[in-house]
C-alpha cells in the first residue's frame, strides 16, 4: 500500500489530459512563420530594483515603473526585475533605455525557442524558466527575458508569485560580495546560471517518478499505468525541447566579442555551458528510461498473458482425456454392455480420477505448472 500511495501524485493524469493537451499544442505547433503570439495584456504585478555596487545597494520594490527611470544615469550597476508585463510598460522601458524594437517584440512574444542576440550596445536572451507542480505532476514553464546593457540588467517575467532568484538577491544583500563587486555581465551571469541548474531540479523529480513507475509496473501493469508512463514522456519531451536550445544561448555568449562582457567574467559562461550539457544528457537518459520502461511494461503483459494461457491450457489437457471418457459412454447405443453393470459408473468414475491425479502428477514433474 506504501508504494501504491507514492504514486498518487500521478493519478491525476487522466483527469488533466485536456489542459496537458492545450499546452502541447501551444509548445509544439508553434510556428514562427506565422508571426509571434502577443502576450494577453496584463497589469505590472511588481517590480525589484537593486542599485549597487561593492559598498552600497539601494533595494526598491514598486509597482510604479517610473521610479526605475530615475537610475538611468547611475553609474553603479542596477538590476530591474520586472514580474507582470503588458504592452504599453514594455515599450514604454524600451523606449527611455533606448531598446531596438526587434527586442521589445522578442519580449512581448511568446512560445519562443530560446536565443541570444546582439543588437546595437545591448545582449539580449530569453529562455525557459522551469517548475515542476508537485499536485499534478506536470511541468510549467514561463519565457524570461534579459537585456543586458553598459550598467543595467532588466529582465521580464510572466509569473508575480515564484521565481528561482532569490539566492541572488540574498548575495546582492551582502556588501562585498563576488557579484557586488563584479559588473552587470557577471549579474546576466548569475541569472543564466541559476536558471539553469533549476532544471536539474525539475529533472530529478521527474526521475523520482520514473523510478515509482518502475516498481508500480511491476506489481500492476495494467492500461493505467501504461497511460501515466506516456504522460511522462510527453513531459520529459516539452522539458527537452525547451531547454535544448538554451545550449546554443550560453555558447552564443562564450563566442561573444561584445565590449559589455568582461574577459574574466566570459570563462564563467564555460561553466553554465557544461550545466546546460549535462542538463540535455540527462533528460536523454531518462527518455531512454522511459522507452525501457514501455518495453518492461509490454514484457510484463506479455509474461501475464503467457501465464493465463498456460493455465488454460493445462486446464485443456487435463479435461480433454475426461470428455473423450464421457463422450466414449454418453452415445446411445443399446449394446454397450459397461452400461448394464451394477457398479459401472463407480468404475468409470474411478477411471476418469485416476486418469486426472495421474496427469496432474506427470505434469508437476516435468516442471509445467
Amino acid at each position: 500500500m506504501q508504494k501504491q500511495n507514492r504514486i498518487l501524485p500521478i493519478q491525476g493524469v487522466l483527469g488533466t489530459l485536456n489542459p496537458f493537451k492545450e499546452k502541447k499544442q501551444r509548445i509544439m505547433n508553434y510556428n514562427p512563420a506565422t508571426g509571434p503570439i502577443n502576450r494577453r495584456l496584463t497589469h505590472c504585478e511588481k517590480i525589484s530594483l537593486f542599485d549597487y555596487n561593492a559598498e552600497h545597494c539601494e533595494e526598491l520594490s514598486t509597482k510604479d515603473q517610473s521610479v526605475i527611470f530615475k537610475f538611468l544615469e547611475s553609474p553603479d550597476a542596477t538590476w530591474v526585475n520586472i514580474d507582470g508585463i503588458n504592452k504599453e510598460m514594455v515599450h514604454e522601458i524600451c523606449t527611455r533605455y533606448n531598446i531596438h524594437n526587434l527586442l521589445e517584440e522578442d519580449i512581448m512574444s511568446i512560445g519562443q525557442r530560446a536565443k541570444m542576440d546582439e543588437i546595437g550596445n545591448y545582449l539580449f536572451c530569453l529562455l525557459p524558466m522551469v517548475y515542476f507542480n508537485e499536485e499534478t505532476s506536470t511541468i510549467e514553464q514561463e519565457q524570461i527575458s534579459i537585456v543586458l546593457g553598459k550598467h543595467f540588467v532588466i529582465s521580464f517575467q510572466e509569473d508575480a508569485h515564484r521565481d528561482v532568484f532569490d539566492t541572488i538577491r540574498e548575495k546582492l544583500r551582502i556588501p562585498r560580495s563576488r557579484i557586488r563587486s563584479a559588473g552587470t555581465d557577471y549579474l546576466c551571469y548569475s541569472l543564466l546560471d541559476i536558471i539553469v541548474d533549476s532544471y536539474f531540479t525539475v529533472i530529478e523529480k521527474l526521475g523520482e517518478r520514473i523510478e515509482l513507475m518502475e516498481e508500480l509496473i511491476q506489481h500492476q501493469p495494467n492500461t493505467r499505468t501504461l497511460a501515466r508512463i506516456n504522460f511522462l514522456r510527453r513531459e520529459l519531451l516539452l522539458l527537452k525541447r525547451a531547454i535544448a536550445p538554451v545550449r546554443e544561448l550560453i555558447n552564443g555568449f562564450m563566442k561573444s566579442e561584445s565590449d559589455l562582457l568582461d574577459e574574466r567574467t566570459t570563462k564563467y559562461f564555460k561553466d553554465v555551458y557544461d550545466h546546460i550539457i549535462q542538463a540535455n544528457e540527462l533528460a536523454e537518459n531518462y527518455r531512454e528510461m522511459i522507452l525501457n520502461l514501455q518495453e518492461q511494461y509490454h514484457t510484463q503483459i506479455n509474461l501475464k498473458m503467457n501465464e493465463i494461457m498456460k493455465v488454460l491450457a493445462v486446464v485443456t489437457t487435463l479435461m480433454a482425456p475426461l470428455t473423450l471418457v464421457v463422450g466414449i459412454y454418453g452415445m446411445n447405443f443399446d449394446n454397450m454392455p459397461e452400461l448394464h453393470e451394477h457398479y459401472g459408473y463407480y468404475t468409470v468414475m474411478g477411471i476418469m480420477f485416476t486418469m486426472l491425479v495421474g496427469m496432474i502428477t506427470f505434469f508437476r514433474k516435468r516442471g509445467w505448472f
